[in-house]
């Protein structure tokens, strides 16, 4: 018995070795399993965050789109915003904080239609087309557009406001520009001008000019949209302060014009202005 009890003593010791090697290469065999690593938590951007975003030279754009869709939390109080334009964050960059911060998703525009690519000739403001068959904008022809005040009429329906027609003349019969119904017009107005204070006109034709009649009611033609010769036109806005429009397919040949606004009684043009004209062909 006493043989018994040594003999297994010491196997017990000769395997005891074996037995934590075997224990130890268990535990260090192998990849550890994916399931053990918790999954990283996405960085929380600060206004720290967004001033070394922007003294890296990232564009504001990149920058702007990362405050909108990453986890952030921001101060936009007066002298943290002023600390930022100081760090030279662009304004759209802080609009995007400040949307954030107050839980306002950014609105997103759709991309306007037919803005790119502008031709370099649209840098100013005025009015430009686009035959069917090219892809840069020109410029309209300027006509220069003397005004005649014709007769008087008192209305009820106006308060008692005295409507006078107003007859624009152009020398010449034709415009150089003749464009064909599909072509595009673009409107490219001053900020704070709606498209609609453009009048959209059809002149007569006479042997020596083009004559066209708009009423008025002695003040200028955009307040009070009563217009004789004018065609209806739908302009649609594809960009800042950027309009566009189809000549439409019954539009029908003849001599045409677009008078924008602040023409007739701008102080020193009180009989003259300016008029963008072009023809449509039979």
């Amino acid at each position: 018995m006493v043989r018994l009890l040594a003999f297994g003593s010491l196997l017990a010791f000769a395997l005891s070795p074996c037995l934590a090697q075997d224990v130890t290469g268990a535990q260090d065999s192998g990849p550890a399993s994916p399931n053990v690593a918790a999954p990283r938590e996405p960085k929380t951007l600060s206004n720290d965050a967004v001033i070394r975003m922007t003294k890296a030279g990232l564009d504001a754009d990149i920058i702007a789109q990362t405050v909108r869709t990453q986890p952030g939390i921001y101060t936009t109080g007066p002298d943290d915003l002023i600390a930022l334009k100081e760090a030279g964050v662009s304004q759209q960059v802080i609009s995007a904080m400040m949307a954030k911060s107050s839980g306002i998703f950014t609105h997103v525009e759709k991309p306007p239609v037919e803005t790119a690519p502008l031709s370099s000739q649209v840098d100013d403001i005025g009015i430009y087309y686009k035959m069917r068959e090219t892809r840069d904008w020109e410029p309209m022809p300027i006509e220069l557009v003397n005004f005649r005040q014709g007769g008087a009429l008192k209305s009820t329906l106006t308060n008692g406001i005295i409507k006078k027609d107003m007859n624009g003349h152009v020398k010449g019969t034709s415009s150089r520009l003749n464009l064909r119904a599909g072509d595009k017009v673009l409107l490219y107005v001053p900020s704070g001008t709606s498209p609609e204070e453009y009048i959209f006109v059809r002149f007569r034709q006479h042997s020596d000019n083009r004559e066209f009649r708009t009423e008025t009611g002695n003040v200028f033609h955009t307040q009070t949209g009563a217009d004789r010769d004018a065609v209806p036109f739908h302009p649609e806005k594809i960009g800042k302060n950027m309009y566009s429009f189809e000549l439409e397919e019954n539009i029908g040949p003849g001599e045409y014009g677009i008078l924008p606004p602040g023409n007739v009684n701008a102080r020193g043009m009180a009989n003259a202005g300016k008029i963008y004209t072009f023809a449509i062909g039979k």
